[in-house]
């Protein structure tokens, strides 16, 4: 700023004899116009803290954008303050609902958001706990970079290639459809499938290729609208990953839906 303010100055004392007072007052007033400008931009810089690079994943029906949001560095730090922060679900808290039977997840789960928040997804409702420190981070970096607000994340935690997540949509009413899903991965790299809505078993009757990602250690996925509307997205069996992988879906819910 103060670069601009000394280029302004210098050319207004070049033309002090060859201009009137009313166009010296115009100029003056130009200026600072544009210098209240730079300083929004400056603002909007620093809300935006952590650019980073964006890789643009595109389909029919399907935007995504995809970076790495940590270094190696943080991100093995922050996989090493989960593992000592989260809880996990227990008990019948450990089950899901698909299509009437009840199973044992085949991972672990959480959720964290703010307070009395709940989330209904497979025919289970879930109370979120309250944000740890480390949570508090990683949703407040994604606000950073995303400029998006979250107010509640579903954890998974997968011990190794076996555990997995089946086709599925994150399409719940109580989610804000104008917010996308931040998926945020730490640990093991696992291939992550979408799979068009179209495109599913036997009686298919469109030939729309699959979409295939190897989620990173750091790495953010941003599921836009209309992805979870038009397709599916699973994590299969690796049995040759032996490490275990953390992922973090910051959500937005509605808050006034719920009532």
């Amino acid at each position: 700023m103060e670069k601009f303010v000394t280029r302004g100055q210098n050319k207004r004392s070049c033309a002090n004899d060859a201009r009137s007072p009313q166009k010296r007052m115009k100029l003056e007033s130009d200026e600072r116009i544009k210098e209240e400008e730079e300083e929004e931009e400056d603002a909007i810089l620093a809300e935006f803290s952590h650019p980073v690079p964006w890789q643009k994943i595109e389909a029919e029906g399907l935007d995504c954008d995809y970076a790495l949001l940590f270094s190696k560095e943080e991100a093995d730090h922050l996989f090493k303050q989960l593992e000592e922060e989260v809880v996990y679900s227990t008990g019948e808290e450990a089950k899901v609902q698909v299509f009437g039977k009840v199973y044992n997840i085949p991972r672990k789960q959480a959720t964290y958001g703010d307070a009395d928040l709940t989330y209904t997804y497979s025919g289970v409702t879930r109370l979120a706990s309250p944000w740890t420190p480390t949570l508090e981070y990683i949703r407040d970096a994604v606000t950073k970079t995303t400029g998006h607000t979250f107010n509640f994340v579903l954890i998974n935690r997968y011990k190794d290639g076996q555990d997995h997540i089946g086709e599925h949509r994150d399409d719940e009413r109580e989610l804000d459809p104008l917010c996308p899903i931040a998926s945020v991965s730490f640990g093991a790299a696992r291939d992550f499938i979408f799979r068009h809505r179209d495109a599913r078993g036997k009686q298919t009757h469109r030939q729309i290729e699959p979409v295939k990602l190897e989620l990173a250690h750091g790495s953010m996925l941003l599921m836009n609208s209309p992805t979870n509307t038009f397709w599916y997205h699973s994590l299969p069996v690796r049995k040759k990953i032996i490490l275990p992988r953390i992922n973090l879906t910051f959500r937005r819910i509605l808050v006034d839906r719920k009532k």
